[in-house]
């Protein structure tokens, strides 16, 4: 089967992964403090730099800057990025506005936290509860034949504290209030299945224990969790490939 011509991309606060179809991961970086912060583009220009930079070795097309309008689309591009659940308009128009900067001709924008979930080859047909560390923002999504179907973003990540106690706390109550609200039942049958840790916080044991400890139920992290969404990004990538009439669902 031919490639895709695209990439994905899991830009973070943190780390900037990019995904190529010919190099696979192939730039794992840090973001650059001042462009992106708690989910949310602040330097168009600076991610623009950036994401050039870091698919240029693979994908030299996309660093070469705007072409003029008019001009031949240099082939079918696509660019499958990551989101934060819940983000806003504006954080959406941002980096839709860097990717066409780049030269590509299509982008589709997937939440991290259901990335992750295809990443880890997760069965997300049924009930999954999917808890994303980050640096600067923990995601807490409840996921059901395939989309997200309840969701909280909280601005706290590892960067902010000094023990991993916070954090725990913080996703265990939003998880119990969301107990009571009105898919407990599926949320009940999700921590029957266990929770499902991604991002970099994922990587902390002790993160696992005291969460799972204090919800009483499992909760075990991804395999490579730290790259789990930008590798559900390429999942994307490649379903776009196949079917690219049909655009994935935020």
């Amino acid at each position: 089967m031919k490639q895709p011509r695209g990439v994905a991309i899991d830009l973070g606060s943190a780390r900037t992964r990019v995904w190529t179809p010919t190099g696979r991961l192939v730039v794992d970086t840090r973001t650059r403090r001042g462009l992106v912060s708690r989910g949310k583009v602040l330097d168009r220009e600076g991610v623009s730099t950036l994401v050039g930079a870091a698919v240029a070795s693979r994908e030299p097309e996309l660093a070469r800057g705007p072409r003029p309008i008019g001009a031949r689309p240099v082939g079918a591009r696509t660019a499958v990025v990551t989101t934060p659940v819940l983000c806003d308009d504006a954080h959406r128009d941002d980096l839709r506005a860097v990717l066409h900067a780049l030269g590509v001709t299509t982008v589709v924008l997937i939440d991290a936290v259901k990335a992750a979930a295809f990443g880890a080859r997760a069965d997300v047909t049924e009930p999954l509860l999917v808890v994303d560390l980050g640096a600067q923002l923990t995601e807490i999504a409840l996921l059901g034949g395939g989309c997200v179907v309840e969701a909280r973003r909280i601005p706290l990540g590892l960067d902010d504290a000094r023990t991993v106690v916070p954090i725990v706390e913080v996703v265990a109550d939003t998880i119990l209030e969301l107990l009571r609200g009105p898919y407990g039942p599926q949320l009940v049958d999700a921590l029957d299945r266990g929770v499902l840790l991604v991002g970099g916080g994922a990587l902390r044991p002790e993160i696992t224990y005291k969460l799972s400890y204090r919800l009483g139920a499992s909760a075990r992290p991804a395999p490579a969790p730290h790259t789990a969404a930008v590798r559900g990004a390429a999942t994307a990538l490649q379903a776009t490939h196949r079917h690219p009439s049909t655009p994935t669902p935020h």
